[in-house]
């Protein structure tokens, strides 16, 4: 493999490609994105314009690429939380667990809210596909604990893809006003405001 000062070609690549990122991540959430320009991220990054076109096409393949990370991210620690408790528990229980999970991971960075529920939204065709993809995965992950909760009989055996799709808009309404206020909301009332309009919604009868 060849290698650059002893460091490895791909290597300098991915670490280039890192701080870009980070880069975007700082300015997208500062600056916003719309503002931001392409020769600022390569300043701040420490690349040249010709690097910057080496790793992505445009500005917008470092929105995407964020979106989709911290939504990635979100997805495992949720995921892996649910997979480790017992079936034994109840919703109350599981959405509890879910949402520490999910909310503690998106609003450890401030910026993350902000750059995915604002900073994100109405971009470009690319940025809607994908975002609309992710509330699907999200709703159906929700649809999934619903459909445990019915199974187990704490919740009425109906169709929750609507209710779920309704909690996706729901969460990401209540954490676009956590990163939009000063000072923020503690994210503790997030949480439990997220736990009591999912349980409400899961529980409702149906009609």
């Amino acid at each position: 493999m060849r290698t650059y000062g002893g460091v490895r070609v791909d290597q300098r690549r991915a670490e280039r490609r890192e701080r870009l990122l980070e880069a975007a991540l700082a300015e997208f959430t500062s600056t916003g994105y719309q503002a931001t320009k392409i020769a600022t991220l390569c300043r701040r990054a420490g690349v040249s314009t010709r690097n910057f076109y080496e790793e992505f096409a445009a500005k917008e393949d470092l929105l995407l690429t964020l979106h989709g990370r911290i939504n990635e991210l979100a997805m495992a620690r949720v995921s892996g939380v649910v997979a480790g408790l017992g079936a034994d528990i109840g919703p109350a229980g599981r959405i509890g667990a879910l949402v520490d999970a999910f909310v503690a991971t998106v609003t450890g960075d401030p910026r993350l809210p902000r750059l995915n529920y604002v900073e994100a939204v109405g971009v470009s065709p690319r940025l809607e596909r994908q975002h609309q993809e992710w509330v699907l995965r999200w709703a159906e992950f929700i649809g999934a604990e619903a459909a445990q909760a019915a199974q187990q009989g704490f919740a009425p055996a109906r169709d929750y893809r609507l209710t779920a799709i309704a909690l996706v808009g729901a969460v990401t309404g209540l954490l676009r006003e956590w990163q939009a206020r000063t000072p923020p909301w503690p994210v503790a009332e997030i949480a439990a405001e997220i736990k009591g309009v999912m349980l409400a919604a899961i529980m409702r009868e149906p009609g």
